[in-house]
């Protein structure tokens, strides 16, 4: 059965995309394989399908819906999601947990912002992108990951204390903005007191 024919369910993770920077529209190839659900904001919308990828669903205001409801026609099925440009992100997400979506990747999402993810990831599996780096959260305060030789970025609060264990042995430091760390092959774990960020290089 090829792709193209999968019947779209919730077990693949949902795309949410919130921006239609070049940099960012490039990785759609890539999130699009298994033919997920995909939410765009009325800001992207014809970007998104100037490049011929279809979409499930469009967050907008009610005047956009009401001077663009052509969209509906030219993309069958498709729909409307009513929300104010303040809170894309946030009715994209309940929608998505609404329709019994277990996972959302999101394009893209400033890290600094994440504390406002936290509330959802009891519900959904959370992966955003920024800047060309891949975020994962260590949901628990652990994150157990196979990674090659690498820089990664550990994301989180100001002074969180993380440790980091690998073959090599392990250490501890604080989280500070932007803090890189070099990784050799191999399998990496990492834990806090709290949530944190994971993110690698696409």
């Amino acid at each position: 059965m090829s792709s193209h024919h999968f019947v779209k369910d919730q077990q693949e993770p949902a795309l949410l995309v919130l921006t239609d920077e070049t940099e960012a529209t490039n990785l759609l190839p890539g999130l699009l394989e298994w033919v997920p659900t995909v939410l765009v904001t009325q800001h992207n919308v014809h970007k998104i399908m100037s490049l011929g990828i279809k979409i499930d669903g469009i967050i907008a205001d009610k005047e956009f819906q009401e001077s663009n409801a052509i969209l509906l026609e030219e993309q069958y099925p498709i729909y409307f999601i009513t929300a104010d440009e303040p809170s894309f992100l946030a009715v994209g997400l309940k929608y998505l947990m609404e329709k019994n979506h277990k996972a959302v990747n999101i394009l893209s999402f400033d890290p600094l912002e994440s504390p406002v993810l936290d509330s959802y990831l009891p519900a959904l599996d959370i992966v955003f992108f920024n800047n060309g780096i891949r975020y994962f959260p260590a949901k628990n305060g652990k994150i157990k990951k196979w990674l090659p030789n690498c820089s990664i970025q550990v994301h989180g609060k100001e002074g969180q204390f993380v440790e980091h264990q690998a073959a090599s042995g392990s250490d501890v430091f604080p989280i500070t903005y932007a803090t890189f760390l070099e990784v050799e092959e191999g399998m990496q774990t990492f834990s806090s007191n709290g949530l944190f960020w994971l993110g690698t290089f696409v």
